[in-house]
């Protein structure tokens, strides 16, 4: 037997056996001797890269551009102010007698208290008299009221407080003249708006009396156009525009200094263009000593009439100032067709004989009064209810 051949065949069966051992060794999942190949990597990678790239969803802050994915929310525009709705011009003086009744007191009851006295000489009848003067009733008005006073006392007898009350309520009242006409024409003519002019000195209120008389008319019902011819002041168109943004009522305006004539036609135009009732024109504040600015005035006044008739020409005049105003008033008739007084604070002073003058100076109506610096605060003047309010009357 050959051990040789044997021996080989032990041997090659012994490295078989060892080595299938490392051969079918078990692999751990997951592990590989291989390397990947390029194409596998570069996929992978090119996947990777897009999963990080691709951005998370998040809200946009507010106001940021739009995008091509999502779109912004319409931006609202800002809603306009809540227009104010003013009172109607009917029963304003009465809402505002208490008032008028306070700062009219020492006129009122003044004279109640002499006419009560006990007896009634030469002596009581001048001080009456010098009464009335102080509160600028005027002297030749306050001669005349004494003078009617003295003969209905002699002729009635008693004074007793009710009968003199009568008597000085009847002359006051008859002095003031309820049978004037005082109706602000704010009538439209036709397709043409009515047109009302504001006149006066520096101070008086004119651009304020401007805005409330808006008021009025708006609360009214009517439609306004307020013209800014005070070119010589761009103030007083701003404030201008403030009282017309309250109600609605739109306002003509130019650069400061322009040709005041200019917007006071404009504005008449776009009341004619917006079918308006009533265009307001505020003028500048005319110094009575300046002969070229009343000039300038009568100017304005011509300009509007080559588009419509100029139904009012209202001067406001300042209570407190007395006879000055009075001399503004007669420098403003020479210049331009007054038709009607506006009275302002007369909410301040004890002075409110002036109506009676400047009535009579005049020949004109007080129309409307200013009894405070309230938006609402201008009305209507009433004879009865003014002389109603300074007697104390219920």
């Amino acid at each position: 037997m050959d051990y040789s051949i044997f021996a080989v065949a032990i041997f090659l069966i012994a490295v078989l056996v060892f080595g299938g051992v490392f051969l079918i060794r078990p692999r751990r999942p997951g592990v590989t001797d291989e390397k990947p190949s390029a194409e596998v990597t570069d996929a992978t990678t090119a996947e990777a890269g897009t999963a990080v790239a691709e951005p998370e969803e998040r809200e946009e802050p507010a106001g940021a551009p739009a995008t091509a994915t999502a779109e912004a929310p319409p931006v609202e525009a800002p809603a306009a102010p809540e227009l104010e709705t003013p009172p109607p011009s009917a029963g304003r003086l009465v809402r505002l007698r208490a008032r008028l009744a306070r700062s009219q007191s020492t006129f009122g009851q003044g004279l109640l208290s002499l006419l009560s006295a006990d007896k009634l000489d030469d002596d009581a009848w001048d001080e009456i008299e010098d009464t009335l003067i102080t509160a600028d009733v005027g002297v030749t008005a306050a001669s005349q009221i004494v003078d009617n006073l003295r003969t209905k006392v002699k002729v009635q007898g008693g004074r007793t407080p009710e009968e003199v009350r009568g008597m000085l309520r009847e002359e006051l009242i008859a002095q003031i003249d309820p049978r004037l006409d005082r109706a602000v024409r704010t009538d439209p003519h036709g397709d043409r708006p009515a047109v009302l002019m504001i006149v006066g000195v520096n101070g008086t209120g004119k651009t304020t009396t401007t805005g409330k008389l808006g008021r009025v008319l708006v609360g009214d019902g009517r439609s306004v156009v307020l013209g800014a011819a005070d070119t010589f002041r761009a103030a007083a168109a701003d404030q201008l525009e403030t009282w017309g943004s309250r109600v609605g009522a739109p306002v003509v305006r130019k650069d400061e200094g322009a040709d005041p004539a200019s917007v006071a036609f404009d504005a008449v135009a776009r009341g004619m263009d917006e079918g308006a009732d009533t265009v307001i024109i505020d003028t500048a504040g005319r110094l009575h000593t300046k002969t070229g600015l009343m000039d300038e005035l009568g100017k304005v006044k011509r300009v509007v009439e080559k588009k419509s008739q100029v139904d009012e020409v209202l001067l406001v005049l300042d209570a407190t100032t007395g006879q000055n105003g009075l001399r503004q008033a007669r420098v403003f008739a020479e210049a331009v067709n007054i038709t009607g007084i506006v009275l302002t604070k007369l909410d301040g002073t004890a002075k409110g004989g002036i109506i009676i003058q400047v009535q009579r100076e005049l020949g004109v109506p007080v129309k409307l009064v200013g009894l405070g610096e309230g938006p609402d605060d201008l009305a209507p003047f009433d004879a009865e209810a003014f002389v109603d309010a300074i007697l104390g009357e219920d």
